[in-house]
């Protein structure tokens, strides 16, 4: 696999991620489409890496982590939502966790999220070369 196809790799499965939450949201399957949207710009967040450094991303699930490898100016405020972003992989991942994301995801709190998530994913998308 060629580097761009790499990068198409992870821009690809990022966009369908999005759809998906979309989807789960239209279902009111709230907890699982805010893990699809961590997915999401988890996976941009790769596709940039890979475009950047030229070799494959590490394997973290923490966005955070992988926006602070980039050369990209991250505002506190951007990285603060992406930290917030990571608790619901965490909390959509383990059961320790889901009985406290499934009284906070709300349908008026999932919206916004997603509302955030996809203001997010469309600026990192821009990122890319």
């Amino acid at each position: 696999m060629t580097l761009n196809d790499q990068i198409q790799y992870w821009l690809t499965i990022a966009e369908k991620d999005l759809i998906v939450m979309r989807s789960l949201c239209e279902q009111k399957h709230f907890v699982w489409c805010l893990f699809a949207g961590h997915l999401a710009l988890e996976k941009i967040l790769k596709s940039i890496y890979t475009e950047e450094y030229k070799e494959s991303p590490p394997r973290t699930h923490d966005l955070v982590k992988l926006a602070q490898k980039l050369s990209i100016n991250f505002s506190s405020a951007k990285l603060d939502f992406l930290d917030e972003v990571n608790d619901f992989n965490i909390e959509a991942r383990y059961p320790d966790y889901k009985l406290s994301i499934y009284k906070t995801a709300t349908e008026e709190y999932t919206k916004l999220k997603i509302e955030q998530i996809e203001e997010e994913f469309k600026w990192l998308r821009s990122q890319l070369k």
